[in-house]
């Protein structure tokens, strides 16, 4: 991840993030039952609230090995830090209760720092198609010379292809649901029991809960079963693939023309081509953008085996799938969206071989 993701992004999946946001979802939870009359104190509220980022992760790694369970070693460790409201952490919730909800909230930033690298991406192709939109090139259909087009309109291709990615990155940004209070099988029944079966206070905790997360309201599973619907996973990988494809096809064609010697990635001072042929000016840019890129989009098929394989309400073999392919695909996406954004920032067009291509074909 160091090699290839933004500061950013690694703190959006950083195990910091992950585990202050479920010790935010219990502080919720503990907020939203204090005030609807459950028997947790404000200072036991209070003592939450005061310990969301001390995180101790050695000993939550200590009670995980003797408990064989990573949502309870970090209920326990939290226990630890505030040792007051130790009994009523984690009251009536089930781990998918933190661990979905806390996925959604992840994905939904993730997603958003997508959208903004995306966007920039639009905006250099447009600046580099707007240059040279009146700059004669050959044309090429099945990689044969074809009726001239310009180097702008060619980029134009490549701008459209990123615009269609931030469409759908878009879309599943205000598609995303917070899957809310479920419980065990999704029926709510351990909230109900709490509440001594009043329907009422159960919605009433959840709509409280989703906003205490700043959840917009009215955007929860309406069912669930233990999880939110594992295609979620597949929708966000297969949106995220969109985006993947649309870098790997400018990136193929920019490798393509560097061949030709029309256009130039960006080459810094000391920069080394090869280590046996230093003088040469390999497209390493677009060749690293091009292999993340795959690998993005070889991941939407996994959501796809992991949503269809889930048993009834839930089985088990989602969770250590999801911890490798949900960061993953986000990290490598978020790599090759800077080497895509640097890359159009800094084409070189060379423009007496352009022109000397198309004269010699005509």
């Amino acid at each position: 991840e160091s090699r290839n993701a933004s500061p950013r992004m690694r703190a959006a999946w950083s195990a910091r993030r992950k585990f202050g946001t479920w010790r935010r979802i219990w502080l919720a939870l503990a907020e939203a039952q204090h005030e609807l009359g459950l028997p947790v104190s404000a200072a036991q509220v209070k003592e939450l609230g005061a310990h969301l980022d001390d995180i101790d992760f050695a000993a939550a790694d200590a009670h995980e090995a003797r408990l064989r369970y990573d949502v309870m070693a970090h209920v326990h460790a939290y226990g630890d830090a505030a040792p007051g409201a130790r009994g009523i952490i984690h009251l009536g919730a089930t781990s998918q209760d933190v661990v979905c909800n806390a996925d959604t909230l992840v994905m939904r930033d993730a997603l958003q720092i997508v959208a903004e690298k995306l966007a920039r991406a639009i905006d250099r192709a447009g600046s580099f198609a707007t240059t040279h939109r009146s700059l004669p090139t050959l044309g090429w259909t099945h990689y044969q010379p074809a009726q001239p087009t310009t180097v702008g309109k060619r980029a134009t291709l490549w701008a459209q292809d990123l615009a269609i990615a931030l469409q759908e990155v878009e879309m599943r940004i205000a598609g995303l649901r917070l899957r809310g209070l479920r419980g065990a099988t999704g029926t709510q029944a351990s909230y109900l029991g709490l509440f001594g079966g009043e329907a009422a206070k159960v919605e009433e905790l959840e709509r409280r809960f989703a906003a205490k997360l700043g959840w917009p309201a009215g955007q929860t599973w309406a069912v669930c079963g233990q999880t939110y619907p594992r295609l979620v996973d597949a929708q966000v990988l297969s949106s995220l693939a969109v985006a993947a494809a649309a870098i790997h096809k400018c990136c193929n064609d920019l490798r393509l023309l560097a061949n030709l010697k029309e256009v130039e990635e960006p080459f810094e001072k000391d920069q080394i081509g090869s280590s046996a042929m230093a003088y040469k000016r390999n497209p390493m840019r677009c060749e690293r953008a091009t292999g993340l890129a795959r690998f993005v989009m070889n991941l939407s098929g996994n959501a796809l085996d992991t949503a269809a394989t889930q048993w009834f309400e839930r089985t088990l073999d989602d969770s250590a799938n999801r911890r490798l392919s949900l960061p993953e695909a986000f990290l490598a996406l978020d790599g090759a969206l800077d080497i895509m954004a640097n890359v159009l920032g800094g084409l070189v067009v060379h423009q007496a071989t352009v022109r000397a291509h198309l004269d010699a074909e005509l």
